[in-house]
């Protein structure tokens, strides 16, 4: 099979990303957490190292919801009836979101301790 053109490539990656936005509610919370961080970064004036910390754990969760939205999605191709086994699969791949997020969480907090009450 032949590669698609790079132009075309970037095309579909962002239209996975926008498809992510318009119909995945997670992703939007996530999204807008995003978003208030980049206003913290430039409001507080975080340093480089803070702030790329910030940017890199905040965009893992973005990026682990994508994963865990495309491991339910192949789920329910795979196996569109309840089964308890498809169920543990979806449940451990939004454990590691979560996982992320409260990782994300604690980073936050370490970091903007030091900007907001210094």
């Amino acid at each position: 099979m032949r590669k698609p053109l790079l132009h075309l490539s970037f095309l579909n990656a962002f239209r996975g990303i926008f498809m992510m936005i318009k119909s995945e509610r997670n992703f939007q919370l996530e999204l807008a957490a995003f978003l208030i961080n980049l206003f913290l970064i430039f409001y507080l004036h975080l340093s480089i190292p803070d702030a790329v910390l910030i940017l890199v754990v905040s965009s893992g969760v973005l990026a682990a919801e994508i994963f865990n939205t495309a491991v339910e999605k192949i789920c329910d191709i795979i196996q569109p009836e309840f089964d308890p086994r498809i169920g543990f699969i979806k449940d451990i791949s939004a454990g590691a979101v979560l996982l992320l997020a409260a990782v994300s969480v604690v980073t936050g907090v370490l970091v903007y301790w030091n900007y907001i009450f210094a």
